[in-house]
């Protein structure tokens, strides 16, 4: 990719998913209220937030590619975000025992006046998990800042029977549909 890449999230694992597919760029955090809006459904709040995010001081880096993304877990359409705490993680964890649950990014890209803004879903499907599968998986401290307290690429794995879509999406980016949109990009005229 020619043009530089601006990826507004601090997180660490969107950050090693950019990197890991061969992408240079520069992350400048996006400080915006991620505030779920009852009258959008779970997809359009993470498109939403996601282009919050992308636009965050938008115009201090015109004509650079910037990346703005939010993943929330949701079932019976319900939105889970990060627990806000022990317990709260508990509780999510107790409800995804033996269900699938839909882990949906947002994802808006910005190139000067285009827009791509999008959401990717994937399936996950949770073992039957006894309290001492929660109990022991809440003291290892991943739980605390992953959307629906788990993360399918740590530990977490182990309370996962089975999943469907990217697993890139899971994790927090869905980078086959955002390698599509840079491409695309890549070839525009600068």
């Amino acid at each position: 990719m020619k043009k530089e890449i601006v990826l507004k999230s601090n997180s660490p694992r969107r950050k090693e998913i950019l990197s890991k597919n061969g992408y240079k760029f520069v992350v400048k955090s996006a400080d915006i209220n991620e505030e779920i809006l009852d009258n959008l459904t779970p997809y359009e709040n993470t498109k939403r937030i996601a282009l919050l995010k992308a636009s965050y001081k938008k115009e201090e880096d015109y004509g650079k590619v910037l990346i703005g993304s939010d993943t929330i877990v949701t079932l019976d359409g319900i939105i889970y975000g990060k627990p806000k705490d022990h317990n709260d993680a508990r509780r999510m964890l107790k409800l995804f025992s033996g269900r699938t649950q839909e882990v949906v990014s947002g994802v808006a890209i910005i190139y000067k006046e285009h827009v791509y803004n999008f959401y990717v879903i994937s399936k996950v499907k949770f073992k039957n998990l006894s309290d001492l599968d929660i109990e022991s998986y809440l003291k290892t401290d991943e739980p605390y800042d992953k959307a629906g307290a788990y993360a399918i690429q740590g530990i977490g794995k182990r309370l996962i029977e089975s999943y469907s879509g990217e697993l890139e999406n899971i994790i927090g980016l869905p980078i086959k549909e955002i390698k599509e949109v840079l491409g695309e990009i890549d070839g525009m005229e600068d």
